[in-house]
């Protein structure tokens, strides 16, 4: 299968655009949920008493010791790591950093995100298809792969999770 010719830039500006949003929306919900989870409430159950443990528990404590340590610069440097990004970005909401301050330094993460899932992603995305998972097998397969690593992560966190 030959790889169509579009225009980076473009799919650049989209990936640009995608993760900004993204981004700009887990800080913002991480400051607000902070503010009223924290400042107004104590559930015990559903959905709010989850973010409620999640806000005050190690991952998001991680996030909030990264930035505090590193300052500003943990906030583009997540983008280039996986796992940190969504922690460090909603850590930057959870400490209230300013606004201003925040996007400012995100969008150097943004840039290099982009620019990496335009190169470096795609070219996994022609990867795959080449590899044949756009065929019944390959999809089975694909499928069979992420529902086995779905099914550890899950076991993992039962084991480790106290009773």
């Amino acid at each position: 299968m030959e790889k169509p010719e579009g225009p980076l830039l473009a799919v650049w500006l989209l990936f640009l655009g995608i993760v900004f949003l993204r981004t700009q929306a887990t800080y913002w919900i991480a400051r607000v949920v902070t503010s009223q989870a924290l400042s107004h409430t104590a559930p015990e159950h559903g959905w709010r008493a989850s973010v409620h443990r999640w806000l005050e528990g190690t991952s998001a404590r991680r996030g909030r010791d990264l930035v505090q340590r590193w300052g500003l610069i943990a906030v583009p440097l997540s983008f280039l790591t996986v796992g940190a990004q969504t922690v460090v970005n909603a850590a930057a909401g959870v400490i209230r950093m300013p606004a201003w301050q925040y996007t400012l330094v995100m969008i150097p993460g943004c840039m290099a995100w982009a620019l990496v899932w335009t190169t470096i992603g795609m070219s996994a995305f022609y990867a795959a298809i080449a590899a044949g998972l756009t065929t019944g097998w390959g999809i089975a397969a694909a499928l069979a792969a992420v529902l086995a690593v779905a099914a550890v992560v899950g076991w993992r966190r039962r084991r480790i999770r106290p009773h």
